[in-house]
């Protein structure tokens, strides 16, 4: 190896450390699901989850009741008024992986021009999930349907 290389090498050792490097990834993943048929509870019967859906995920900086647009049914909107931070389309089966800074978001799902989320917290925030610095925040959001019966 010439001084040069050796020299280069050298460089890129310091510049880039390969010791004690470690990229924190953190946000959110999960399934979205479009649930439907009878959901009532039974202590006889034990019924699986709805299957996975495949939509789009959209997730806003934290938004409250204040700060949308409703259409129609509970849980669905034809604006919401912050700021959208990612969208993304889920797998054939729902799934999404979704990278985000950590902080407080809120999370709806996407069908046409219509979002949905019926989740609130105690002050009126839609879907809030607070993603923390280095994990992976589990989230399982419904699809809205206005096709199949949920009783």
């Amino acid at each position: 190896m010439d001084f040069q290389a050796l020299i280069m090498v050298g460089v890129l050792a310091v510049a880039f450390p390969l010791q004690g490097t470690h990229l924190q990834v953190q946000g959110i993943e999960g399934i979205a699901r479009r649930p439907s048929g009878n959901h009532m509870p039974s202590p006889k019967v034990h019924r699986a989850p709805p299957a996975g859906a495949k939509t789009t995920i959209c997730v806003f900086s934290l938004t409250n009741l204040s700060q949308v647009k409703k259409v129609g049914d509970a849980g669905c909107f034809s604006a919401v008024q912050t700021r959208l931070v990612r969208q993304l389309d889920t797998d054939d089966s729902g799934r999404f992986r979704i990278e985000l800074p950590p902080g407080t978001y809120s999370v709806f799902t996407k069908k046409g021009n219509v979002f949905y989320a019926t989740r609130r917290d105690e002050k009126n925030n839609i879907a809030p999930v607070e993603v923390l610095p280095g994990k992976m925040t589990r989230v399982e959001c419904s699809v809205e349907s206005s096709h199949a019966a949920v009783y």
